[in-house]
This record gives structure tokens, sequence and C-alpha cells, in this order.
């Protein structure tokens, strides 16, 4: 729903793409970043990670400090398909998400009160793909897994949700979310 990219911001700070790159892979990595979403508060985030690597403090410090211009915006046909399948069904969101930063977007983006719950990581202390994550939204909301579609666009998260019985789409590059749910006759 939202184009999110560490790189939208970083790019205006370093002079070569290598070195941004770099930087995203070795020092501000992806599995730095779902700690906070995992629920470690992101001024903890920051100063372990600017301990561990102190050439770099200060732009281990924009990560969080700058953090909403790493939203390009939300994903236009994809919010439209939620507006569409919100005719007719209930939907509930299940994300890898900072509880301090969630908040930002919820307030930024109205199309998150389509959503009839949201269960959201880093208050859950639970990370997809985790099983306990997705029992948690099920129970919560009074769900079956057989009964729900899950989509993602990460792997991992699809073959957990497969394990426990729901339906899925995994999205990648090219795919057609439109097509899909219409070849599961959702829309």
């Amino acid at each position: 729903m939202i184009d999110w990219n560490p790189r939208y911001m970083y790019r205006d700070e370093f002079e070569e793409s290598s070195e941004m790159e770099y930087f995203l892979n070795e020092v501000c990595t992806e599995d730095w970043n779902l700690q906070q979403d995992k629920g470690r508060s992101l001024s903890e985030g920051t100063r372990i990670l600017q301990k561990k690597f102190p050439d770099h403090v200060v732009k281990i410090q924009l990560y969080y400090d700058r953090w909403e211009k790493m939203i390009k915006g939300h994903i236009h046909q994809n919010v439209t398909l939620l507006q569409k399948l919100k005719e007719r069904y209930k939907l509930y969101g299940l994300t890898n998400w900072s509880a301090e930063t969630f908040p930002i977007v919820f307030k930024r983006y109205s199309f998150f009160k389509l959503f009839d719950g949201i269960v959201i990581s880093g208050e859950e202390k639970l990370i997809k793909p985790d099983k306990k994550i997705f029992e948690l939204i099920l129970e919560r909301y009074h769900l079956e897994a057989k009964n729900s579609l899950f989509i993602d666009d990460n792997i991992n998260n699809i073959q957990t949700a497969k394990e426990i019985g729901f339906v899925t789409i995994h999205v990648q590059e090219k795919t057609d979310l439109k097509t899909e749910l219409h070849a599961l006759d959702l829309i």
C-alpha cells in the first residue's frame, strides 16, 4: 500500500550510489530495521548502531530523523483495489512496522481507515514470518485462515501463511494484483 524505501531519502546524502548501497547493506540493514518493527525503540536501535559504526553516526541518525522522506507515497492501483474489496469484504492489516512510525502513516493516509483491524508488529513485539503473529490476527478478529486471503511481497511471509492455511498472493515486481484478485473471483 505504501511505497517506502530508504533510498528515497539517502540518495541525497551520498555522492555515489555505491556508497549508499554499502551503507544500506552493511550498516542500516533490513535486519536492523526489523528489530524496530519488532518493538525495539527507534532511539535504542539508533544508539546501538551508532556504537557499532562510529564513522556513520550522522547518517545513522538520519534514518529515523528523516524517515518520512523514505515514503514516496501510496501505491495508487493497490489502494483503489482496497477500496473495491471493502465494498464486499472485511479487511485486516498484518504489518511489520515500528509502533513509533506507524501512527505517522496512519494519520497521513486515510485508506488505513478502511481496515476493520490492523495488527502492528511493533506493538505486539512479534514480526512476520513468525507464526505467532498470524495466529494473533486470526484469534483477535475471529478469522479462519482457510477463509482469508493474505497478500504480501515477502516469500517467507507467504510460506508461513500457506502453512497456516491462508489463501495467498505473493506480490512481486511484475504482479498485477487486480488480475490475481480476478483469478480468485474476489473482484
